[in-house]
C-alpha cells in the first residue's frame, strides 16, 4: 500500500515494461484483430461492423454483470483500504450518509488508520476495526462477514491484488484510478466479477462532475446531434508533489515514470467521454494509437530542486512528458486522450464533445450549438443548467467534500444503489475499458504509434442499450 521502492518482480509483475510489453506480453494481439486495426488506421470505413468489433472476445467464465443489481440492504457496511491522501479524504463523505457504516479501516501506517477511526467515532458511529499489520493485512479484513463494500485507495501496483482478493472473499469493491496496470489483470478482474457475482468498479469521480453530467444529459437529449468526437485529459502539474518527501507515502507515483511510457492516468478524461458516447451501451472502443514526447520534465525539475545525493538521482525517467492518444469506436467516432503531469500546465481535463449540431469545450466551459448560437461566438453553458442538470446535482446543489463536490455525489449515488438494490451506474466492463489505455498506450508508443486493439471486455453485451450515469431518480431515496 505504501511502497517505498519498486518491488522485486512478483506475481503481479509490476515491472513488466521491457521489449515484450509491446506485443504478446501485454496480451494485445487477438485472432482476427489485425484487419480491424488496419481499417482503423486507414479510416477506410466510417464505422466498424459489430462482427469485426467483437473479434477479441474471450470465452465467458460466468454470466454477464451488465445491469446486475446489488442486493438491497438497510445499512451499507464499508471498509476502506488505504488511508493516505485519497482514502483519508473520503472518510467524511461516507460519514455524511446516514445509511452507511464504516466498520473497518486498513493501512500499514497505523497513525493514518487511527486518524480515520477517530473521525468515525466523532461522527457518532462505533469505532471501526483497525488492520495495520503490514501491506497484506487487508486479507484478514476480508474474512469479516460484516463488510458489504470495500473502497481501495492504495498505490496503483496493489489495486489489482486487493480488488481480486475482495471479490474472492465475497465483497463488492470499488477501486481508485487506475484499476490495474496490465491487460491480463483487467481480464482477470472481469472474469472474477462474473464468476463471484460481485461488482468491481472504477471509482471515477469525474463522471459525476456537474459539467460532465450536464453534457451527458444534453448528449442523450440529442442537443449535439450525431456525436462525432470527444476529448479528455489529465493535464496536471504534479512535479512538486511527486518529489515531495511527505505528500505521498514514498515515491511510488514518481517511480511509474521509470517504468511506462504511455498514459498512466487516462480514467478522468476517458470515463466522461465514454459515457457521452454510450461506450459499452450501444458503442464500444476498438483501437488506440498513441504518441509520446521525450521524457525531460522530471529530470529538469530534479536538477533544479533536488540536492545531490537524493535517491531520485538514481532514477531514469522514460514516461512521455505528454502522451496523446486517439481512440476509435465501433461507430467511427474519435476520442482524443492526453496525459501530462511533468511539465508546467494549468489544470485541465479538456472535457470536450462535438457532434453534427455543435460542440462543448471545458476549461473554461463554453458551448456552441445550432440553432442556439451563431456568428461563431461561444454561448453561455450555464444557460442549460435548469433544463439539463442531473437530478443528483439538483438535489445536492452544494455538496460537501473535495473536487467541487463530485466525490460526494459519486459516493452518494453508489451507496444509494447498494442500499436500494439497484445496478451500479458503471461496472467492471467500464473499469477495464477506461483503464486499458494504460498498457495499450505504452505498447503503441513503443510500436511507433501503431494502433493497438482494445478488447471487448463485455463479450458482445456492448450492442445492448442500458442505463448508466444518466440515471433516473429512484422512486425511493
Amino acid at each position: 500500500m505504501n511502497e517505498q521502492t519498486p518491488r522485486t518482480p512478483s506475481r503481479r509483475k509490476v515491472l513488466r515494461t521491457t521489449a515484450g510489453a509491446a506485443g504478446a506480453g501485454l496480451g494485445i494481439a487477438a485472432a482476427g484483430g489485425a484487419g480491424q486495426i488496419a481499417q482503423a488506421a486507414t479510416g477506410s470505413a466510417p464505422a466498424v461492423s459489430p462482427e469485426a468489433a467483437t473479434s477479441a472476445v474471450r470465452k465467458r467464465r460466468g454470466a454477464t454483470m451488465a445491469g446486475v443489481p446489488f442486493e438491497g440492504r438497510s445499512t451499507v457496511r464499508v471498509a476502506l483500504v488505504g488511508l493516505g491522501n485519497r482514502g483519508g479524504s473520503m472518510i467524511n463523505n461516507y460519514l455524511a450518509l446516514p445509511w452507511v457504516r464504516v466498520v473497518a479501516v486498513c493501512d500499514p501506517v497505523r497513525v493514518k488508520a487511527e486518524k480515520a477511526a477517530a473521525a468515525v467515532v466523532a461522527a457518532g458511529q462505533p469505532a471501526p476495526a483497525l488492520y495495520t499489520h503490514g501491506e497484506d493485512d487487508y486479507e484478514n479484513l476480508f474474512t469479516r462477514t460484516d463488510v458489504d463494500f470495500v473502497h481501495v485507495a492504495t498505490p496503483w501496483d496493489s489495486h489489482f491484488a486487493i480488488a481480486r482478493s475482495a471479490m474472492l472473499h465475497g465483497k463488492h469493491v470499488g477501486v481508485e484510478c487506475p484499476i490495474a496496470m496490465e491487460l491480463d489483470e483487467l481480464w482477470e478482474l472481469v472474469d472474477l466479477s462474473e464468476q463471484t457475482r460481485r461488482h468491481c468498479m472504477q471509482l471515477e469521480n469525474c463522471c459525476y462532475g456537474r459539467n460532465e453530467m450536464r453534457v451527458l444529459r444534453m448528449a442523450h437529449a440529442g442537443r449535439f446531434g450525431e456525436l462525432l468526437h470527444g476529448a479528455g485529459a489529465y493535464n496536471h502539474d504534479l512535479r512538486g508533489l511527486m518529489f515531495s518527501p511527505t505528500y505521498y507515502e514514498g515515491p511510488w507515483r514518481r517511480l511509474w515514470h521509470t517504468r511506462l511510457r504511455g498514459d498512466l492516468y487516462p480514467n478522468h478524461g476517458f470515463g466522461p467521454v465514454a459515457n457521452y458516447m454510450d461506450v459499452n451501451r450501444g458503442d464500444r472502443v476498438v483501437s488506440i494509437s498513441s504518441f509520446g514526447t521525450p521524457a525531460l520534465g522530471l529530470a529538469e525539475y530534479r536538477a533544479a530542486h533536488m540536492p545531490a545525493g537524493d535517491p531520485s538521482w538514481k532514477e531514469t525517467y522514460i514516461e512521455s512528458d505528454r502522451t496523446i492518444s486517439v481512440v476509435r469506436t465501433a461507430k467511427g467516432r474519435l476520442i482524443r486522450l492526453e496525459h501530462d503531469v511533468s511539465t508546467p500546465h494549468p489544470y485541465s481535463r479538456i472535457n470536450s464533445l462535438g457532434g453534427t449540431r455543435g460542440v462543448f469545450e471545458d476549461y473554461p466551459a463554453r458551448i456552441y450549438l445550432e440553432p442556439d448560437h451563431k456568428d461563431d461566438v461561444w454561448g453561455d453553458f450555464s444557460a442549460y443548467a435548469a433544463e439539463f442538470d442531473h437530478w443528483l446535482w439538483k438535489e445536492h446543489a452544494n455538496p460537501p467534500g473535495g473536487h467541487g463536490g463530485m466525490d460526494y455525489i459519486m459516493l452518494y449515488r453508489l451507496m444509494q444503489c447498494l442500499q436500494l438494490g439497484l445496478p451500479p451506474d458503471f461496472d467492471v466492463y467500464d473499469a477495464a475499458t477506461w483503464t486499458a489505455p494504460v498498457p495499450l498506450s505504452h505498447a503503441s508508443i513503443k510500436a511507433n504509434g501503431a494502433p493497438q486493439e482494445i478488447p471487448d471486455f463485455t463479450r458482445g453485451e456492448w450492442t445492448k442499450a442500458r442505463s448508466g450515469v444518466d440515471s433516473a431518480k429512484p422512486a425511493r431515496t
